[in-house]
């Protein structure tokens, strides 16, 4: 685990390599999205920090959802869960009691998957994923591999796929540092998170353990979910025909949700009281990052 002041300051270390953006001067407040709902005719959903908490979804989430469908608000899920299926993530949001179809959810496993580099002939992937991950939603099935399974993929893999920390230690990372030190390859990262709120607090995501090992190996890593352009533009796509400044990005934290959805040109929307910011007056981070939202509410 670790603790927000900890995590919004490696943010804030990685500016350089994050996306560009522009905010508002000053930002709007309110209790919840029903506050908004006058100013953006669809909504792109963070989902840790903004309808769930790790496995359990936050308190009245499930309701405004249903009340932003009958104001005939448009919903998308973004998300940079990477360690589900397609099927499995869909198939948790329903055990929670959202009634998001699959045409609804973005993960930037999804948008990963569907621009992974091609290898050379008889190259394969190693990934770093959840137990018992089969990548049938993977294009290429016959091109990953499991890593953790498969150590000896650290000296022949093709490149690496960083989906989950489940089951990764601070060993592991080393002894990848080793690997692309004697053998760089492409990684590519499918959740650019450094922490997502769990019901006991922050956990380390791949974002944070892909930024230490390019830092020590003065590699490249390629990024794939928010706040990078490929996952806005994905959910941008679902969301066809309405107007940029009539969409909300509505999310849990500064770096990735809000500064994601301003470089992407949405509206942005940041939830205090279940995220990253959970129990923090916001200002101070706000004003340090010079990061700013369009609105600041309390809860979805």
């Amino acid at each position: 685990m670790i603790d927000t002041q900890t995590a919004f300051l490696r943010y804030e270390s990685l500016r350089s390599s994050l996306p560009a953006a522009t905010f508002p001067d000053t930002s709007q407040t309110g209790r919840n999205l029903s506050d908004t709902i006058e100013h953006f005719d669809a909504y792109i959903l963070d989902a840790f920090g903004v309808l769930n908490r790790g496995e359990t979804a936050i308190a009245g989430a499930v309701s405004r959802m249903a009340k932003l469908r009958a104001a005939g608000k448009r919903l998308v899920v973004l998300t940079n869960a990477a360690s589900y299926t397609r099927a499995e993530i869909l198939a948790k949001y329903h055990r929670l009691g959202f009634d998001f179809s699959a045409e609804e959810v973005v993960s930037s496993r999804d948008v990963a998957f569907a621009n992974l580099p091609k290898l050379k002939e008889n190259q394969f992937w190693a990934t770093i994923s959840a137990d018992g991950d089969d990548f049938s939603d993977a294009p290429q099935t016959e091109v990953l591999k499991d890593l953790v399974e498969h150590p000896e993929l650290l000296s022949s893999a093709g490149g690496f796929l960083f989906l989950s920390t489940a089951r990764w230690s601070a060993t592991s990372t080393s002894n990848l540092c080793n690997a692309l030190t004697v053998n760089p390859r492409p990684l590519v990262v499918a959740n650019p998170d450094l922490v997502a709120p769990r019901e006991d607090g922050l956990s380390i995501e791949p974002g944070m353990i892909a930024h230490d090992i390019v830092t020590r190996n003065a590699t490249k890593a390629t990024f794939y979910g928010k706040p990078y352009a490929e996952a806005f533009d994905t959910a941008l796509t679902r969301l066809g025909g309405i107007p940029l400044h009539r969409i909300a990005m509505v999310g849990d934290t500064l770096h990735t949700d809000v500064l994601g959805g301003a470089a992407a040109g949405v509206g942005t929307i940041l939830i205090t009281d279940h995220g990253l910011f959970k129990g923090f007056d916001v200002a101070p981070f706000i004003k340090k990052s010079g990061i700013r939202p369009n609105w600041i509410i309390s809860t979805t």
